[in-house]
Order: structure tokens, then sequence, then C-alpha cells
């Protein structure tokens, strides 16, 4: 699609052809032509009232939920789809079986992998469903289908209508360590304790939408979820002495939470540093105890796709009070003692500076809290509540903790990613399970933003184009807009790629200005609601005024990549036509030619013509470059039928430059070009990407210029992710490298030697070993 036959019978390839012609679905009354929501869009409702208590002494949970399923769609639906996310751990379920495993990757096996490969085969994994029922009570027929379950209707739910049911359920907690996973229990041995983080533990109401309808695909691990938008009341029983961080606003602190404890939130609501409200010495304490009573935290949250929890008797909590235009937000941290020092520094100031700089290049943060969890789970996002992983280390010798730069930002990294994510997904509710990039790959691009934000050279990991030209120009790719689980490189398919296009729209192609409002614009237009691709590129192009449908096919649409080379630079000036000027000029560009070795190797030669003079005649005394009236009278002529303009036009002095460039790549994109003149001063062009809309494989461009060029540099702030730079210059560079010298060994270790070194023992060494 897209190639066009040209009269000489040669395929042309139109980068600049229309989305809209084979890409995008037709607009209507539910998602229009901008991008946005139609005047009939609507949505799902979910509201769930749930109780769920957790067992501490074998890591399980027991839970009744009753949810009201509204049906705002305008169709009939006979039977409710729900996600049953647990059961993906269950050994027969269809992403352990989908998972290939070749005989080559088994020859060498970490423990933790075969303690993950044995753990899988004997975990007793999934839920186990207690009850699905009416209101009434009475039984209502359902079908378990892997990681979905369909409950059908006694009664169609007609547009408009609310069905009220009940799902009861248990299923035992995974420990994240060895299975993986969202969610799962972490425990500490050196204090017998137990850290919870409860995630995709409930089920949930699966999407229905205007686009996919039913979004039931199976659940198979790297498509996440699509979800529904309704409150939640959630009564967690967890025990007396444990600590309960969630999605929500609690509702009977009075009843959890001790007067000091009260108080030091209070305290946090107008402190300009984190307050602790449970300190480290208190969880510390709190370790050595153990109680068989229990206390139930309730929490309430509107407006919310997903729940998310975690308890333990392990936590440090610290909160401060953010405010900033309409948001009003608890900034809050729950972590073990092992999180510290890096966690109490970090953790809430991460939390705020992503709140801070999000609001600037979205929108408000609409929740009441926001959430850092510190657990197994490395890093993992739900409405008002994020789970992260980093922590110092312990050494053993000296009893002293320590983290390493590359932990420290890794922690404030992910704090940012995971909190940025209640923005983009659990705001802006887009399809995860169909399109992990437009949850993952957005979220990256305002991670960098953040991240930029926080101090002078920030090591991002993604988001700059320089970090993306390894992954463009490698093998085994596949289309950002492919399906979540069918994604080869997956991070840097889904994460690295789509963050750096929209940075390379924001700097290179529309300018920040421009780009920044149309963002915002997405955002507002799709936040508590479900957009599509379409409809962020849709929005994109209506907000800035720029054609970009030849960005989004070349970056998202195929695997093609940045390579311009600049191959070749003509110089052409005007002639003058005078025949005195134009002869001299023929002469010194001549006279540049070198000489042939023959004419070298013969000055000794004594010439016949120099021997006898009389051989000599007019050709010998005159030259190509001599000028003869009749140029001079043919210059004059000339002259005579010229007007003054004309005439002035012949005197012109400047250079025309003609540069060749080569798109090697496929992917088109701005010709980005640094001149650097004789004279020492320097000037940046930016040819638009639209150079190439008809001849997308090779284009000349002409600079008029009055200096003289001395070198070029195409791209020279690397900001296209051009993947070769070696032919970025003019005159070409040399590329710098080092030699890097080692000395050989004296000889091979051998069996010899290794069979007889000597056997070491648990035994200890005598005074006379030692």
């Amino acid at each position: 699609m897209g190639f066009t036959t040209l009269a000489n019978g040669q395929a042309f390839d139109d980068k600049f052809r229309q989305l809209n012609d084979d890409k995008f679905r037709t607009p209507n009354v539910y998602r229009t032509a901008s991008g946005a929501p139609g005047h009939e869009y609507w949505q799902q409702e979910v509201d769930y009232d749930i109780r769920v208590t957790l067992n501490d002494d074998n890591q399980s949970v027991s839970a009744r939920s009753t949810i009201t399923y509204t049906n705002n769609s305008p169709d009939t639906l006979r039977y409710l789809w729900v996600q049953l996310d647990q059961n993906r751990f269950k050994k027969d379920s269809i992403g352990p079986q989908s998972r290939a495993t070749s005989a080559d990757s088994l020859e060498r096996v970490s423990f933790s992998r075969m303690e993950s490969m044995l753990t899988q085969e004997e975990f007793p994994a999934g839920y186990t469903i207690t009850d699905v029922s009416d209101t009434r009570g009475e039984p209502m027929d359902y079908t378990i289908n892997d990681t979905m379950m369909r409950i059908d209707l006694d009664e169609a739910l007609a547009s408009g209508d609310s069905v009220t049911f009940n799902i009861g359920w248990q299923n035992n907690i995974i420990e994240a360590d060895v299975l993986g996973g969202r969610g799962g229990y972490e425990y500490f041995e050196d204090d017998g304790n137990y850290l919870y983080e409860m995630a995709q533990w409930f089920p949930r109401m699966a999407a229905y939408y205007d686009v996919e309808g039913w979004q039931n695909k199976q659940f198979i691990g790297n498509g996440e979820f699509a979800l529904e938008f309704g409150d939640y009341t959630v009564a967690i029983t967890v025990p007396a002495d444990h600590i309960v961080a969630s999605t929500g606003e609690l509702q009977n602190a009075d009843e959890v939470l001790t007067d000091v404890q009260l108080e030091r939130l209070e305290q946090a609501k107008s402190a300009d540093k984190p307050v602790k409200i449970v300190t480290e010495e208190e969880a510390l304490e709190n370790e050595k105890e153990g109680t068989d009573e229990t206390k139930t935290w309730v929490f309430k949250a509107e407006q919310v796709r997903d729940f998310a929890w975690a308890s333990s008797r392990k936590f440090i909590w610290d909160a401060q009070r953010y405010q900033k235009g309409e948001t009003d937000v608890m900034a809050m941290s729950f972590y073990p003692e092992e999180g510290n020092p890096l966690w109490e520094r970090y953790s809430t100031a991460s939390i705020i500076h992503t709140i801070d700089v999000y609001n600037d290049y979205s929108f408000d943060y609409p929740y009441p809290v926001a959430i850092s969890v510190n657990g197994p789970v490395g890093g993992m996002e739900y409405p008002m509540i994020t789970f992260n992983g980093p922590r110092p280390y312990l050494d053993e010798d000296s009893g002293k903790k320590y983290y390493s730069k590359r932990t420290k930002y890794g922690l404030i990294t992910v704090i940012i990613h995971e909190i940025g994510h209640i923005y983009f997904p659990m705001i802006v509710n887009s399809d995860e399970r169909q399109w992990t990039w437009m949850d993952e790959g957005i979220n990256t691009y305002l991670q960098f933003l953040a991240e930029q934000e926080w101090e002078p050279d920030y090591p991002s990991w993604r988001g700059d184009a320089r970090n993306i030209v390894t992954y463009m120009a490698s093998d085994n790719q596949m289309p950002i807009m492919t399906n979540s689980e069918s994604i080869l490189q997956f991070g840097n398919n889904a994460y690295g790629k789509p963050a750096t296009a929209l940075n390379i729209l924001r700097e290179t192609i529309v300018g920040r200005e421009l780009f920044d409002f149309a963002f915002r614009e997405y955002a507002n237009r799709w936040k508590f609601k479900r957009p599509t691709p379409e409809d962020l590129f849709r929005t994109l192009e209506d907000a800035s005024g720029v054609d970009l449908d030849w960005f989004f096919r070349g970056w998202f649409y195929t695997t093609d990549h940045v390579d311009i080379s600049l191959d070749q630079v003509n110089l052409l000036t005007v002639s003058t036509q005078d025949p005195e000027v134009e002869a001299a000029w023929r002469k010194q560009v001549d006279e540049q030619d070198p000489e042939t070795i023959t004419a070298i190797r013969n000055q000794d030669v004594m010439y016949k013509i120099h021997q006898q003079e009389q051989l000599q005649d007019f050709y010998n005394e005159h030259d190509e470059y001599t000028v003869t009236n009749a140029d001079r009278n043919k210059y004059k002529q000339l002259l005579d039928g010229l007007n003054d303009e004309q005439k002035e036009m012949l005197n012109n002095g400047s250079n025309f430059y003609v540069l060749d460039f080569s798109n090697l790549g496929g992917l088109v994109m701005p010709i980005l070009l640094d001149l650097h003149y004789e004279d020492g001063s320097k000037e940046h062009v930016r040819i638009p990407a639209e150079i190439w809309r008809r001849s997308p494989e090779q284009v000349s461009k002409l600079l008029i210029r009055d200096k003289t060029i001395k070198e070029i540099v195409l791209d020279p702030y690397w900001e296209t992710a051009d993947v070769d730079t070696t032919n970025n210059y003019w005159p070409a560079r040399p590329v710098p490298s080092r030699i890097e010298l080692f000395k050989r060994g004296d000889r091979d270790n051998s069996m010899m030697e290794d069979y007889d070194e000597e056997l070491k023992t648990d035994e200890p060494k005598t005074d006379d070993e030692n």
C-alpha cells in the first residue's frame, strides 16, 4: 500500500500519504476526526464494594465483592466478562504454556530461575471462586476461560440499565521474587516478617468500548489491563500490628491509627519536608512483636479504574502535603528499614517532583493521595499507589549500608515513572492489553522531562534521541503499532522508541510551544476516558497545526530507521560572461589540478620546440585562456541587450552550494545542518522533512551564501536518532577509536594444575596451618 507506479515503471513510496487512507478508522459520533471524544462518546461504569481478609500465616486472601455494572453503551449486553488475572500463574494457563524455552538456555541456569521453574509447577496459584450470585443470593451462571470469566445474565442488560451481583473468592499470594508478576509477598528471613503488595488481587470487570467491544484477550503477561472507572469502598482486614497503604482515602483513621500517628498526619499537612508517621525505631520495634488480633482499614476511592494495597508490620511511613492549582494531595511513602537511608531521602520528594512536572505538561493531579511503596515489585502503578523496588545493600563485614549511583537514580527514576503512570494510563485510560506503548511510551516521554528537571545532566536511560540509535539499527524489530504480546525487544519498542519519538516531535519537528499545547490538549480531552492511537495522533495534529502523518507512519508503523548521508557538496558561482574575468577564473581552476606524472618526470627533457624556435607559431604564444576580440564583441553585445538588474545578476558574487543527500535508513526526517564558515562564524540550518516528499531516497538542496563554507555537519546535536554519524560530515572526518593492548598469558590453565589444587574444607585450620 502507498506505492505508486511512475511513468518510467519504477515504484514510488509516498512517505507523506495521509494515514486516513489505510491506517485510521473512520471518524464517527464517538471519536471525531480532530481526535476529540465525539458528542455521543460513552464508557461503562463499574462500582465495587469489597471486603478482604489477609491471612499472614499462610499468605492468602479471602474476599467478597459486590459489583454494580452500569451499561452506558448503546448496546444490549447478554453477558459480562471479568478478568481473573491471578490465574496467569497456574501452570496450565496460556502464559506459562505458551512460553518457549530452548535446550541451550537450560545449559546454564541460575538457582533463582530454577526455583521459579519448579515453583511454577507446584504452587497452587489462581482463584478459587466461591460464589457468583445476584442481590438475592441466587447463583448466577458463569464460565471460566483461563484468565477470563463470563457471567451470563438472567435478563439482558439494556442500554442505560445497571446490574448488581456478588463474587466471592480466595487465592494464595505468590512470592513475587520467585514467580514475578506485578504483586505478591516478600519474606524477610532475618526477622520472620512479610511484606505484601496486593495487585490484580480481585476479579475485575473487563472493558467494553466502541472500538474493540469486549476487551477479553487472555492475560499472557505483557499486555496489561483494560478497565472501567468507578467508585470503590474496600475494607481490608489485616493483623492489628500491620500498617496499610492503599488506593483511596482512609475512612476510619481514628480506629486504626494511634493518637500520635494522627497528630503526625496533621503536621504533615503543613510541613515543608516529609513527616514520619511511623518512625524507623517504631517500625523495628513493631517487627519484634506479633499478634492474633486484627484491624480493618476502610478506604474509599472515587473515579478510579483499579485498586491496590500493601500491608506489613515492617513499614516506616512518611508524608508531606503538596498543593498547586487544583491539586491538593498527600504524598506518602511506605518502606521497611531495609530501604533507608535511600527511601527517607528520595521517595516522597520524588513523588512531589513528579506531580509538579506532570501537572505542567498534562493536567492537575486530581486525587487526594499519591503513594510510593518499597517491596518486592520493581515498579508497578495503580490509582494513587505505586510499588517501587530499589534499596541499598548491606555490607555484612562492616554492617553499613551502601548504594550505588545507579541505585540512587534508579529509585528516583522508577518513582517518577510509576507515579507518572497514575496520569497515564490510570487517568488517561488507554487499552494496555492492546497497546503497551500508549501508557509506557507516553509516560516514559514525560518521565524524561521530569528527570531533566531534577538536576543538570540527569542520567536518563530513555528519551534522548542518541539513546535509541542502537535499537533503531538492530534486527528483529517490529513496528510500535504491534500488539503487546507480539513485541520483540519489549523495553525499547514499547518504552524507548515511542518516548524518543515524542521528544523528537517536541524538540525538532513541532517545537516546544506548539507541541506542549497539543499534548496538554490530548491529556485534557481524554482524562477519565479511553483514547486509541488515532485519537492521540489526530489531536497532536489538530492542536499543533502541523501535518505529522509522515512522522507517525514512519516511526510507529514501520521499522525503518534514520540514516541520512551527506554525499557530496557542489560549489557553483555565477559566470560574469566577461571573457577577461572568465578566462582568468578557468585558468585558476585548472591550475588546481595535479600535474601529470609524465610532465613531472619530463622536466629535464630538451623539447624539440626549444631546440628549433622556427617551429613556434601563434598557438605556441596563445593558450586556451587567451581572450579574442570576437569574445569581447560578443560580451558587449550581451550587455547591450540587458537591463541594469540583469547586469547586476551577472556580477553576483554569492556562492551557490548544492548539497546531495541520501536517505539510507528509509525514515524521512528534517535535514539539520551546521555550516562552519572560513571566517570562523557558524550558521544552523533546518530543512523540513517535506523536502523528501517527491524523492524519498535522494534529494539535493541549494544553499546561497555570501561567505565561504569550510565545513558542514549534518544533525550536529544528534536530535534525529541518525544511526550512522560517520556520513554526516563534509569534508569527511576520521572515526576516532582506540587500540587496546594486552599482554599474552604465559600459558593456559591446565586440568593437571586444577586437579592438584588444594581442596578447601569447612574445617577450621590448626595453629600450625595458620
